[in-house]
């Protein structure tokens, strides 16, 4: 059970957070009453930086084949310092408290992928993804309290299992959730969270879809970290200046979070794909909507989030995503994947400051 003084102090947290929101001139106040910590933040962020991929295993490359070292070792050569290795979860729709281990991955699997990502001189944060048939995980929502209980049960046991394994194989951080944001407000986090810690000696995050769950999760607090997935509309391909003017007001609202909770910001996941028309709905994928190939685009959008990303509240930005097949993408493909296309220039240039083509 919670103590009454832990409510009123997390009570008190989230009334000063709402109010920051909503009063520019108390935004203003906390910007700059918290500039110390920012400085005093900045020397330990830099050393637990976040920068990579989220790396998905290809048919025919699995982790620990020779093609997959060599995506791996291509990946560092850009500037990568880590990458986000994802483990599913499954269950049948979006109201099932059924969730189970997928079988994208097994335990063997997930160990093999840790231990080439350090090999190749990479960190690692494992972060589990669940999937829904037809839906997505930011729709999980639960009919009654009893199967909220069930689900968190399932959901405990199946991350537990994981957090093992990334113990084992001293993986540098855990997400202990992503994007799962009709959940969040769940009481149930808090047991989940402690009990993880008993497993997990390394950082633990969360990874929110987009500001509007991360400016609402309850339980930053007991994190190391504020984890967030970038995907908001960012209009006309061809308009820079309004998408770097939203780009501008989301970094802002995420300078504002990390002061509020006193935590660096990890972007878990941006991207965008190569293909006409990706800057208005970024979440889009290839099979939702067909389209030429647009590599330029690519490039230039995600050149100007890691622009405006680059500052102290922002400790990591992972892109979506990287494949262990080496000869994955090309300027043909029209999905997320940066390899074979002039977004890799872009990352090179922005993770190792140097701009001269490989």
């Amino acid at each position: 059970m919670r103590s009454i003084g832990t409510s009123e102090n997390k009570a008190v947290g989230e009334t000063k957070r709402r109010a920051a929101w909503l009063n520019p001139a108390l935004a203003f106040a906390v910007l700059f009453a918290a500039t110390g910590w920012f400085n005093a933040r900045s020397e330990p962020v830099v050393d637990r930086r976040y920068d990579g991929f989220n790396l998905i295993a290809a048919p025919g490359h699995p982790f620990g084949s020779v093609s997959a070292d060599l995506a791996l070792g291509n990946a560092k050569a850009l500037g990568a310092k880590s990458v986000a290795v994802i483990p599913f979860f499954w269950q049948a729709d979006r109201q099932s408290p059924d969730l189970v281990r997928g079988s994208d991955m097994s335990d063997d699997e997930l160990r093999a992928a840790i231990r080439e990502a350090h090999a190749a001189g990479l960190t690692v944060l494992v972060k589990p993804h669940i999937w829904v048939p037809g839906s997505w995980a930011g729709a999980i929502d639960m009919r009654s309290g009893t199967d909220w209980q069930q689900w968190f049960g399932n959901y405990q046991r199946e991350l537990t299992r994981i957090a093992h394994v990334a113990e084992e194989e001293k993986a540098e951080a855990l997400a202990i959730g992503t994007e799962l944001a009709q959940s969040t407000q769940r009481p149930q986090w808090e047991l989940l969270i402690a009990t993880t810690r008993t497993v997990f000696s390394g950082r633990l995050l969360y990874v929110a879809h987009n500001l509007e769950e991360a400016e609402t999760v309850p339980f930053w607090e007991r994190l190391d970290a504020i984890g967030v997935s970038l995907y908001p509309p960012l209009g006309e391909d061809g308009d820079q200046e309004s998408r770097r003017a939203i780009m501008r007001s989301v970094a802002d609202r995420l300078d504002m979070l990390a002061l509020i909770d006193r935590k660096p910001i990890v972007v878990g996941e941006i991207g965008l794909r190569s293909a006409q028309g990706a800057a208005a709905k970024p979440w889009e994928s290839a099979e939702e909507r067909k389209s030429d190939p647009d590599p330029a685009l690519q490039a230039d959008v995600l050149s100007d989030w890691l622009t405006i990303l680059n500052r102290p509240s922002v400790s990591g930005v992972m892109i979506w995503r990287w494949f262990t097949d080496p000869e994955a993408g090309g300027l043909a493909d029209t999905d997320f994947t940066v390899q074979g296309k002039p977004a890799q220039h872009v990352l090179m240039c922005a993770w190792t400051l140097s701009c001269h083509r490989s």
